[in-house]
């Protein structure tokens, strides 16, 4: 973490890079879970995506709402295929037949389902168990696995219990008991099946005053004591005390008392009323709108930031503010307590979703839709649970109608310290409340002590894991006899000589599988009697085996895919070759990541970075790539620019692919530049090159600097005369493709 940083978040950290059991991530206010979700990207291996149970915690969050990435109806879920119940029509629930059939997963939301490792669930306190149960069902069946919980992906929970617990209407409340004991999210049948690991943050970074932490402390696990209530009461002000403050927010229980406190005070106020306009684009719906879409404003205004400077850090969320003067698109504001003034710039947020780089196969972002507006709000009062993750210097607290457990805790838990606290009526012990059933299940699951073995004990199981869905190639083999069992649009082919291929990778995956079987069974044997090097070295040589093995068939495949693009009419089947290819270099990847992953582990350090496999495994795969496109190069698509090509292979001016990519560098262009306007890879055009280098055609000097020249000569220097390319691209970290050390190579032939 870069600024916060425990025992215990680095124990959290470990449970998520190291094993793969569920986690519930907890704390009191301010002990940093908000600090953790923004920084896991930069601490995680794993692929996932963040989710929240409504549109404004998700946009905190960074993530999307739990129903828009799961595909989930409004309503209740009742587990089971059906319920168990006789439903009548309009009965505000739904099942697992029911998401099934009525709102089906299309295949791009499916590949994202199946991609995850982790799943993180921010705000999960006001996630109900049905919508967890929901989710278990739509990850199950996504990725085919119906016997672990949630389809074998990792669950991170984020949230603190003591807050605002799940809405749950009271029409749907005696449904909902019929399954569930209560509604909180723990009571999830799916999260019952494998449990999960209960790691509570312990160092308050918000506040810093002990007694005013223990009083906290006290409100949050439902045993205020009298003397707590009376130091509270003691920061009681009258009316006109209260009305003689200035720059301090109200945080009130109700929308209604927030929205006519806001309104009232703005009507006071004698200057202009100026309105400004969001700047909406695409898809962001008016659910997640983060502040008004119309905005209106008066110099004088009270408002509230509800997003942080990360460019100049002149205010954070929750930092008040007033409106000094207003021109044309332009508003100026002094911050509160410092006297600074600035003019404001609007903010962008970002409606995302999840998608699948159908090339690399690895998860990403698309932003869909964006919502443009100055990042503020009016801020004379705003309510309680619009107010959790935000801090307060100073606020008036209005808990008079207190009607939720935790509202009291939620509410004092904003401010730094009880000096802050402004209370505009004496709080009675009787709105006090924390649910009951809450209070039990953290006081049985908050085992720290405990946390060591259960992490190494998890551990093991998850080296295990990895072990078996790794060192196993049955995906591969039964992926291979499904296109085979479908590729009827290849038999008409001429070259029959090309079909055994499949057949022949297939055979020699099979022939491994009684040895594949052995070894697992010799490393579970080294896991269970706890002998960690040998362990390691197994691994190391067991890696190398079946990762060159992996290679030498990928070779074969990229090699027939090749051969079959210079054919029509075999579309299918070659999307089909493209799936296998993806399989086959993520069991390539998930070789080296495992190995990485289990020696972290044994030699207890952190398990986090691969981007550098990952790296060397697609420059390999480009080489490869490289030299195939050179002997096979891509036909032309309809559309492109460059002309179509005929029946010989030549294009209709007469000009091959190799002759195209001379004429255009010689007109100026740059490989990069080559491939981007014909739309080939990098590769193929560098592959052309260094034919043209090698028939004297062009200089190496046109498409390579002096220094690049001279940096791969001496690599060349180095290795032993009859190297092979692959030992010359190691030798220089991948940093040059297999295309342009065959230039070089071409051109020391010349000048020899």
């Amino acid at each position: 973490m870069s600024t916060v940083s425990t025992d215990m978040l680095e124990m959290a950290v470990r449970f998520v890079n190291s094993t793969s059991t569920h986690i519930f991530l907890t704390g009191k206010a301010g002990t940093g879970k908000t600090t953790f979700l923004k920084n896991l990207s930069g601490r995680t291996h794993k692929q996932f995506v963040v989710v929240a149970p409504t549109g404004i915690a998700a946009l905190n969050a960074g993530g999307v709402t739990i129903h828009s990435q799961f595909l989930l109806p409004l309503g209740l879920f009742l587990p089971g295929r059906d319920g168990g119940i006789h439903l009548k029509d309009g009965d505000n629930c739904y099942t697992q037949d029911m998401l099934a059939k009525k709102h089906p997963l299309n295949s791009a939301r499916k590949q994202v389902l199946r991609s995850l490792d982790l799943l993180v669930i921010d705000e999960v306190s006001m996630l109900r168990a049905d919508l967890l149960d929901a989710i278990d069902y739509r990850l199950r069946s996504a990725r085919g696995n119906f016997r672990q919980s949630f389809g074998g992906v990792q669950l991170l929970m984020i949230g603190d219990l003591y807050q605002l617990p799940p809405v749950v209407r009271r029409a749907d409340a005696e449904l909902l008991s019929k399954f569930y004991d209560t509604p909180w999210f723990y009571e999830s049948k799916a999260l019952k099946q494998d449990n999960f690991t209960y790691i509570e943050l312990d160092r308050i970074f918000r506040q810093s005053d002990t007694s005013f932490i223990s009083i906290l402390n006290n409100l949050r696990c439902n045993t205020p004591s009298h003397e707590d209530v009376e130091i509270l009461n003691r920061q009681f002000k009258s009316a006109e005390q209260i009305d003689s403050l200035n720059e301090v927010i109200t945080l009130t229980t109700h929308n209604y008392k927030a929205d006519e406190l806001n309104a009232r005070q703005l009507r006071n106020l004698s200057t202009k009323s100026h309105f400004f306009d969001a700047h909406i684009e695409g898809d962001f719906p008016e659910s997640m709108y983060p502040v008004l879409s119309r905005l209106e404003l008066k110099e004088g205004a009270q408002i509230m930031f509800v997003r942080n400077d990360n460019e100049d850090q002149l205010y954070f969320n929750g930092k008040l503010a007033t409106v000094t003067s207003i021109g044309d698109d332009e508003v100026v504001v002094k911050l509160s307590d410092q006297g600074a003034t600035f003019t404001l710039k609007t903010e962008k947020w970002e409606n995302k979703k999840y998608s699948v780089n159908p090339n690399t196969k690895n998860l990403e972002e698309e932003v869909i839709g964006s919502f443009e507006q100055f990042p503020i709000k009016l801020a004379w009062a705003i309510t309680v649970h619009k107010s959790q993750g935000l801090t307060f210097d100073r606020a008036i607290i209005d808990l008079e109608q207190a009607f939720a457990d935790g509202q009291v805790y939620v509410a004092l838990s904003r401010l730094r310290s009880l000096d802050g606290l402004v209370l505009r009526n004496k709080i009675r012990r009787e709105v006090i409340s924390t649910d009951r059933s809450v209070v039990s299940f953290s006081q049985a699951n908050h085992l720290p002590e405990q946390l060591p073995q259960v992490i190494k004990d998890q551990q093991i199981k998850f080296i295990a894991e990895l072990i078996d869905s790794t060192f196993d190639f049955e995906s591969v083999v039964k992926e291979i006899g499904v296109i085979n069992r479908s590729k009827n649009e290849v038999a008409t082919l001429a070259e029959a000589s090309m079909q055994p291929v499949l057949e022949q990778i297939s055979r020699a995956l099979i022939s491994e599988k009684e040895n594949t079987v052995k070894f697992r069974r010799q490393l579970a044997g080294l896991l269970s009697a706890n002998d960690s090097e040998e362990l390691v070295n197994r691994i190391e040589k067991g890696s190398a085996y079946y990762r060159q093995l992996l290679w030498e068939n990928e070779k074969s495949l990229l090699q027939h895919i090749g051969e079959m693009r210079q054919h029509k009419r075999v579309k299918v089947y070659l999307n089909s070759l493209d799936e296998l290819d993806q399989l086959m270099m993520k069991k390539i990847y998930q070789i080296d990541k495992t190995q990485g992953i289990i020696q972290s582990i044994v030699q207890n350090k952190e398990v986090f970075d691969f981007n550098e496999e990952l790296t060397r495994i697609k420059a390999e795969r480009e080489a490869l790539l490289s030299d195939l496109n050179s002997r096979y190069p891509p036909t032309q698509k309809k559309g492109k620019r460059g002309g179509g090509k005929s029946k010989s292979g030549k294009r209709k001016d007469g000009l091959s692919t190799y002759d195209v990519t001379l004429q255009m560098l010689h007109a100026g262009m740059t490989p990069q530049a080559i491939a981007s306007e014909r739309g080939l890879v990098v590769g193929t055009i560098e592959g052309h090159l260094a034919r043209a280098v090698e028939a004297g055609k062009i200089k190496i000097s046109d498409f390579m600097t002096e220094l690049e020249v001279n940096e791969i000569n001496t690599a060349i220097d180095d290795l032993q005369e009859g190297f092979e390319s692959k030992a010359l691209f190691n030798k220089l970290g991948g940093k040059y493709s297999y295309g342009r050390l065959r230039a070089v190579m071409n051109h020391r032939k010349l000048s020899s």
